[in-house]
């Protein structure tokens, strides 16, 4: 049985391809492949360990702050560093403000515009969908353009510049906010509130929240025009389209938690499988690399012990990415797996019927940015501008430490081991890692190759559109996966 090619893939960050076979036109079989190696873990390799807020911001242009948060994160664990309350505000208001801008993005620019293509002309709902979503000529491009810039001054104010911002440190962040300053990030978030409950959800944020079950979602759906609510218009389609039974995995999911603030986290931490939430043990994070582009130990290794070797000719290897594994398991990242752990109601109740499909992971990811924006105005309101917001220290000499965080598409963890002052490792796995991991020692592939096999091919089928919409659904950042 052959494979076929689909990609490189358009609209998304990075280069990705996908293999598959087919028989009895479906999936059979899928192959994830990161065609891109970059090798920042070897730049940072005997580096001032303050060198990785500099560097591993570099390794992405989008989801730039997730990585200086898991890096400042890693050094203060390793430094024993703790931050004013100022700070961790300060932190959690400039990640929050890239995470929602990325699922905002997302939805907009990548997901919908999948369905303003010409195989879908023969549907009723086509014509407005190409209208609001075709891809750069789209309505909604505009609308969404200017929506986002004007959230994205909360990002000027708190951290000088975006991407790449030096204002997030280990001590917490060096930019103080006036008084004067609280005003204007509230108004920034009133805007985009507005643009949200008028444009994307057609409701108040909080009557959003309030849908705790399948039954109220249709309810709601029901009571208004897709064509005044973008989020309907989704719901719409995932009828329409049964995207609710494309894209299965097998339901385990991990999440590290976000947003810290005085020992506890906004989103907390966990597993979740089988209907059954448990502690995360990071102690069991291992990296296998029996079908990567890689050489060193066979037996797969936590990431304070793993290395980064690039063997183009490994045997076994078809892609650049390391499979990452919990307990030498498969875990699904993300938004999804985020609220479901978190305990949010209606994703609870969605992946208890249905599991883990294209219209659960988008509706998680949309579900979470009322929720977020929420928690940022009250964040801003109990920043206390002549307090501080950052504390200095001293990087030990010998140390260790890891720094755990998630970033729009999931999980994303750095690892530092420190000697003579120097970096003696450095260690990422970003959630694009975890989702678009290759087959483990054990054969096991990892979620999105899990998740397109049984994806509808129809004849003469160079690009499936299932397969596409299946991949967006994880919302891929390749150039953090191979980082």
């Amino acid at each position: 049985m052959s494979r076929t090619i689909v990609g490189p893939f358009n609209r998304v960050e990075g280069d990705l391809e996908v293999q598959i076979e087919t028989a009895e036109g479906v999936v059979s079989n899928a192959w994830v492949v990161s065609p891109m190696y970059r090798g920042f873990e070897q730049i940072l390799h005997g580096k001032d360990p303050r060198d990785a807020l500099i560097y591993t911001p570099r390794i992405c242009g989008i989801c730039s702050v997730s990585q200086s948060i898991a890096a400042a994160d890693a050094l203060a664990h390793a430094c024993g560093i703790m931050r004013p309350k100022n700070g961790e505000l300060a932190l959690n208001l400039i990640h929050a403000c890239e995470n929602l801008a990325d699922h905002f993005t997302h939805f907009y620019l990548f997901f919908m515009p999948d369905f303003a293509r010409e195989i879908y002309c023969g549907e009723p709902w086509f014509d407005a969908v190409a209208e609001r979503f075709k891809a750069v000529k789209g309505r909604a491009a505009a609308d969404v353009m200017q929506a986002r810039a004007e959230f994205m001054h909360l990002m000027g104010i708190m951290a000088g510049k975006w991407p790449h911002t030096l204002g997030i440190q280990p001590g917490g962040s060096t930019r103080g906010i006036e008084a004067t300053e609280k005003v204007r990030l509230l108004s920034i978030l009133s805007g985009f509130r507005r643009f949200l409950e008028q444009r994307l959800f057609g409701s108040p944020l909080e009557q959003i929240l309030e849908i705790d079950n399948q039954r109220q979602l249709d309810d709601w759906l029901a009571a208004g025009d897709p064509a005044e609510s973008d989020f309907r218009r989704l719901l719409q389609l995932s009828r329409d389209l049964q995207l609710d039974q494309l894209g299965k995995t097998d339901n385990r999911f991990m999440s590290y938690g976000v947003y810290s603030l005085e020992g506890e986290r906004t989103f907390r931490s966990g597993v979740w499988y089988q209907g059954k939430r448990s502690k995360l043990n990071s102690d069991c994070i291992t990296e296998d690399i029996s079908h990567s582009w890689m050489e060193g130990q066979a037996e797969p290794q936590h990431p304070y012990h793993g290395v980064t070797l690039p063997d183009a000719d490994a045997d076994s290897g078809y892609t650049w990415c390391k499979a990452p594994r919990l307990d030498g398991q498969v875990v699904e990242v993300g938004a999804l797996a985020r609220q479901l752990i978190d305990g949010q109601p209606l994703i609870n109740d969605l992946v208890t019927t249905g599991g883990s499909n294209v219209r659960n992971r988008m509706i998680a990811r949309l579900l979470e940015i009322p929720r977020v924006l929420i928690e940022m105005e009250q964040w801003v309101r109990q920043l206390k501008p002549k307090d501080h917001f950052c504390v200095g220290s001293e990087l030990k000499r010998e140390s260790e430490g890891f720094g755990l965080t998630e970033a729009a598409r999931g999980s994303l963890g750095h690892w530092v081991r420190i000697k003579n002052g120097r970096i003696l490792n450095y260690q990422i796995i970003a959630p694009t890692t975890w989702n678009f991991s290759p087959r483990d020692q054990n054969g096991v592939g990892g979620p999105l190759e899990q998740a397109l096999i049984g994806a509808p091919v129809r004849e003469g089928e160079k690009e499936p559109v299932a397969v596409q919409h299946i991949v967006r659904s994880f919302d891929p950042c390749m150039v953090c996966t191979v980082h």
